[in-house]
């Protein structure tokens, strides 16, 4: 029985309760040692009927091997691994050491766990109980966390016990407290004396197991109260002194027995036999209630037991204990046996050692081969400790910090890169150096800084290697795009055209992208457009066409531009490149915005968000937020699109994201465009710094100002996209160049010509094409001529869903004398679905299994039916062959 916890307790029936009815959940259970966490997961379990149970406990030593703890708690599982997908089994395989080929990304590990626990739902629910979490290996957290944030229509609870220190962002929490003093008076024994229960309830804060084990710790005269209870200490101390009483009175045999259980942290019952333990002292133990033996498995009752069992022991014996097991372990057949061994000879060593640091260098890469990046890092950090060569130390500091990046962790990745000293001469090494202290400030939102550190390392490493100068310079040129600043991508320009020529079109990209920057549109355009036409090449990968799709809206190039971004994402999606998806979401969402497609770009940039939020991506989630502002600027919702822009442009100003700011501040500028109010819409774009996308919304500019009742202002934005669109030569921008002169010049040829050069890549500009047209026409008091052209406008804008527009195309209608017909809020079949369901919709529509969706969605196959379940009714649809009539016909909507 529970007491005090009824509240805790009625929250998770109510897990478990949804989860019975295919609902899923998580929460995360946080609070200091002997709180009840563990009491609140074995009651889940006690509840937990016709649910599958699943337990992992996290151990202190065991935080630095690879995926130990995922290994642990999926243990009974792992026979149903072959029914996933082929790319996600391999992952799961290589990560928990069962195959050879190391996964491509920790996070297809995740997902792939999040398809096992669905698995292992079957029809039914999962429980998963995880304790101690904050002592699990990072891969482990990272796959767990992955999985949790995910979970939906699985039928999968999962209930995490943890202390301060364990990363759960975005899941819910239940913080325990203090039991109150009639909970904590029901714990204590009924004989003892009121004055020692008033000083037990007092000391013990709360603490549920300071209540129970205290009192066993009494001597007599504590006990009749003629002595106080207690000293003045924390109660988790007090309650590990307790504990170590208890240890201090067994025979000398089982406290050897629990100081070798406390430092191998396995619990396999071979293990500790072989490094000394014997059965009899183990047994000493049991029946003292500090260890449970089931098995072949050996835990301790609670954490603070088995600190008090190491803690308490004289430093030699544990050296000498660590280099038992090391010896044991180099007789075990276990598949990391060999990585133990290397982490106890390490635990034993009392000074620098190359041969232990060897040995933890090769568990280093064995972690690498199971896709381990925050095991890599420990081990080569502590291999770094344990060697006296510097430059050798060096080295593996750097691949500790390189594997620190790729995990995510970037500030202890830079705090590694810092300890290396110069006398690296790798040229491998010293680009990694360069590479993870950039990558943490462009991660964290300081492209600037990011791209200086990379110009600060270059000169050294061009001297060794011109190749990996070459791709840093072109990567500083990218830091100085996204934060506008010209003279960085001046210098960064400079120094690659000084390097020996490398063929590349990122290398030929990179230098126009600086000439554009910097003013040159006709020099810019010209080395851009070489590098699209280029796009094709193979080798360039994923990163390459991300760069290359990136020129693409410097260049007009719509059409193009959602075709390589589609791609991208296709190949992140199959490959579970999932560190890069996120970035590619983002330019596939603007190139979709781009093109009309604002329901499919409001999707994709909404799953592209949820994503960088995941992954802990700063950089990427201000340009996201940025851009759905952007596209909600073209629908009808003001108020979401104002709070996303402001809420990105202040939090990208903050961090120096020039181009994430202009993004959202062409979003607040287009959005009051659009409502009318051409004065604050001004304000805006003429805050947007040329260096940027300057030149995409100048035409928003040019129109705003001419709005304004201030021509004067057109003259430098026009005259800045008129240079741009006739380099460009691209149907679209030559249209638009002729609307801004129209309104500027008030010449309705060029209004004419406009319409007429438009073609079908951008349907939302020939619509505000018609309608400036059509305002024209109705000023200049030619009402049927008008009519024709705001009907145009007004059919687009609809079919679109850019409501905002097509009330001022009604508006203006209305002016004529026409009576425009009601608005069409249904102009998209899939608008009345949620994004996500959206996204589901579509790719069943083309023919993708639930499994197929999944995968590529990073959801679970329940989730995904689930959201189908959703999307027929709202539809009206009842077969999938009607889902792929109702797409097509949204295909030409938005």
């Amino acid at each position: 029985m529970l007491h005090g916890r009824v509240g805790e307790q009625a929250t998770i029936e109510r897990l478990l309760t949804a989860a019975r009815s295919g609902r899923s959940g998580s929460l995360v259970i946080r609070g200091p040692a002997g709180i009840g966490k563990s009491a609140l997961l074995k009651h889940a379990a006690g509840r937990a009927e016709g649910l599958r149970v699943l337990r992992g406990v996290g151990v202190e030593s065991e935080a630095m091997l690879p995926f130990a703890a995922l290994h642990l708690l999926l243990r009974t599982g792992l026979d149903r691994i072959h029914t996933l997908p082929a790319t996600q089994a391999t992952a799961l395989n290589a990560a928990l050491g069962l195959g050879d080929t190391a996964p491509e990304s920790r996070f297809l590990v995740g997902l792939a766990t999040l398809s096992l626990l669905t698995e292992l739902a079957g029809d039914g629910a999962l429980l998963c109980l995880v304790d101690d979490a904050q002592w699990f290996d990072q891969a482990s957290i990272d796959a767990l966390m992955f999985a949790a944030r995910r979970l939906d229509a699985e039928g999968v609870v999962m209930l995490f016990a943890a202390r301060a220190g364990f990363p759960a962002v975005g899941l819910p929490e239940l913080r325990l407290g203090a039991l109150d003093r009639a909970a904590a008076a029901a714990l204590l024994p009924a004989d003892l004396p009121p004055q020692v229960r008033q000083r037990l309830i007092d000391e013990s804060d709360g603490n549920p197991l300071a209540l129970i084990e205290l009192p066993a710790a009494l001597s007599a005269e504590q006990r009749a109260g003629r002595l106080s209870p207690v000293g003045a200490m924390p109660v988790a101390d007090r309650v590990q002194e307790a504990f170590q009483a208890q240890i201090a009175a067994l025979p000398e045999t089982a406290r050897t027995a629990l100081l070798i259980a406390a430092a191998d942290g396995s619990g396999e019952l071979g293990t500790l036999v072989a490094a000394g333990a014997t059965l009899d002292a183990l047994g000493a133990a049991e029946r003292s209630r500090l260890i449970e033996v089931k098995g072949n498995v050996v835990g301790f009752r609670h954490p603070l037991i088995r600190t008090a069992a190491y803690q308490g022991a004289p430093a030699t014996r544990r050296l000498a204990v660590h280099r038992a097991l090391a010896d044991a372990l180099t007789r075990s057949p276990a598949v990391d046996a060999a990585d133990r061994r290397a982490w106890h000879l390490a635990a034993a060593a009392l000074g620098p050692d190359e041969d232990i640091a060897r040995e933890l260098a090769e568990a280093a890469e064995r972690a690498r081969t199971r896709g381990g990046h925050a095991a890599i890092a420990a081990a080569y950090e502590r291999a770094a400790e344990l060697t006296a060569d510097p430059v050798r130390r060096s080295g593996r500091l750097a691949a500790a910090a390189l594997a620190a990046s790729d995990a995510g962790l970037m500030d202890r990745a830079a705090a590694l890169a810092d300890r290396a000293t110069p006398d690296v001469d790798d040229p491998d090494m010293i680009a990694a150096l360069i590479q993870v202290r950039a990558h943490r400030e462009f991660e964290l939102g300081a492209p600037l800084a990011a791209g200086r550190i990379i110009m600060a390392g270059v000169p050294r490493l061009a001297a060794r290697s011109t190749e990996r100068a070459t791709w840093l310079l072109v990567e500083a040129i990218r830091c100085a795009w996204f934060a506008g600043d010209t003279q960085l991508a001046e210098e960064a320009a400079a120094s690659l055209r000084a390097l020996p020529p490398i063929d590349s079109p990122l290398v030929t990209g990179a230098l126009g992208l600086t000439r554009l920057m910097c003013g040159d549109i006709r020099g810019g355009i010209t080395r851009m457009g070489e590098a699209v036409d280029e796009h094709h090449r193979t080798g360039l990968g994923v990163p390459g066409l991300t760069f290359t799709a990136s020129l693409c809206f410097a260049l007009g190039r719509a059409a193009l531009g959602e075709e390589i971004t589609a791609g991208v994402v296709a190949d992140c999606q199959r490959n579970g490149m999932i560190g890069w998806l996120a970035n590619a979401l983002l330019d596939h969402g603007l190139a979709q915005g781009w093109r009309g497609r604002y329901g499919e770009a409001t999707a994709t940039l909404n799953a592209g968000l949820r994503l960088a939020t995941d992954l802990g991506h700063e950089h990427r989630v201000s340009h996201l937020t940025c851009s759905l502002a952007w596209v909600l600027a073209h629908l009808a919702d003001a108020q979401e699109c104002r709070a996303k822009a402001e809420a990105g442009v202040a939090r990208a100003d903050q961090q120096g994201m020039v181009l994430a700011a202009a993004i959202g501040r062409w979003a607040l500028g287009l959005l009051d465009l659009g409502l009318g109010r051409p004065d604050a819409a001004l304000q805006q774009l003429q805050a947007i710094p040329v260096s940027s996308i300057a030149v995409l919304s100048a035409p928003d500019q040019v129109e705003a100002a001419v709005r304004s009742g201030q021509p004067g202002q057109a003259a430098e934005p026009l005259a800045r996209y008129l240079a741009w669109a006739r380099h460009v030569r691209q149907p679209s921008a030559e249209a638009i160049a002729m609307r801004c002169r129209a309104l500027v010049e008030e010449n309705e040829a060029h209004f004419a010509r406009a319409v007429q050069l438009h073609d079908d890549a951008q349907p939302y500009e020939l619509a505000r094409t018609r309608l400036a047209y059509g305002e024209w026409l109705r000023r200049a008091r030619r009402r049927s001529d008008a009519r024709a052209q705001l009907r145009g406008a007004l059919e687009i804008f609809d079919r679109l869903g850019s409501e905002l527009w097509a009330d001022r195309a009604r508006a203006e209608l209305r002016a004529t004398g026409d009576v425009p017909a009601a608005p069409r809020k249904a102009g998209d079949p899939l608008s009345v679905l949620t994004p996500q369901e959206r996204q589901v919709v579509r790719l069943a529509a083309g023919g993708a299994s639930n499994r197929d969706i999944a995968a590529q969605l990073f959801l679970s196959p329940r989730t995904v039916g689930y959201h189908l379940y959703k999307a027929f009714p709202k539809l009206g649809a009842t077969s999938r062959a009607q889902l792929a009539a109702i797409a097509r016909s949204s295909s030409t909507h938005g």
